[in-house]
């Protein structure tokens, strides 16, 4: 008779460590009392076992290493939650660190401030770029092209569009295509500066608010200045 014992092992790790720690002891009473009713079914294989034809020593050698598998599997686990929950403490403490902070982003949007929105734009090669700035709604605020070198500059738009129409505060999209002196397409990529003003801790990893667009703390470049206490 060989006995089995299905103990299920959980893959999710809850974000929260108080939830991680209740199901650490709840898998750890489950093994424990597993573990004693794969002893009483062990002891009574070889109390009613066949004295003409004992069963094989290894059959009670093989059931012992699956149970120890499952246990250590179930162990695995809880050590996998134990450091799941200490980088996102790890995350938590860097996020609230960085509100106030003035920071440089992967992203598009900026925001239009004091007739003033600024974006860096990165180029593989000299090329000449077609910028074209769009509003929140979708509107178009603003079409031209500039000369770009090879590496990163600054855009800098004053908040006018073609046609001299001073455009409200608020958030813009910038997108550029660029060409080659030999005609060939060049990837421009984008990124923004602004101030870290907020942090949700409700995501993982936390999310970051800078200049009103949400960014992962993978995103952020380069911080300009420090922020404060985060509160």
């Amino acid at each position: 008779m060989s006995t089995v014992v299905n103990t299920p092992v959980s893959s999710t790790v809850t974000p929260a460590a108080s939830a991680a720690s209740a199901a650490s002891a709840a898998d750890s009473t489950e093994i424990a009392s597993n573990f004693t009713t794969f002893l009483q079914l062990l002891t009574t294989q070889l109390q009613n076992q066949d004295p003409l034809s004992p069963m094989d020593t290894n059959q009670f050698t093989q059931q012992l290493v699956e149970f120890a598998g499952v246990e250590q599997q179930m162990k695995t686990n809880d050590t996998l939650s134990t450091l799941v929950s200490l980088q996102q403490g790890a995350q938590t403490t860097q996020a609230l660190a960085m509100v106030g902070a003035t920071v440089v982003v992967n992203g598009s949007t900026a925001q239009l401030a004091n007739n003033q929105a600024t974006w860096s734009l990165s180029s593989t090669q000299p090329a000449t770029a077609t910028i074209s700035i769009a509003s929140s709604t979708g509107q178009t605020a603003y079409t031209g092209t500039m000369t770009v070198n090879s590496g990163s500059q600054n855009f800098v738009w004053n908040g006018q569009g073609n046609d001299g129409t001073v455009w409200p505060a608020g958030n813009y999209t910038l997108t550029a295509t660029a060409t080659s002196a030999s005609g060939q397409t060049t990837a421009i990529s984008t990124q923004v500066q602004g101030t870290v003003q907020s942090v949700d801790l409700t995501q993982t990893p936390p999310v970051l608010t800078v200049s009103g667009q949400n960014y992962k703390l993978t995103q952020i470049q380069q911080i300009v200045a420090p922020g404060g206490s985060g509160g």
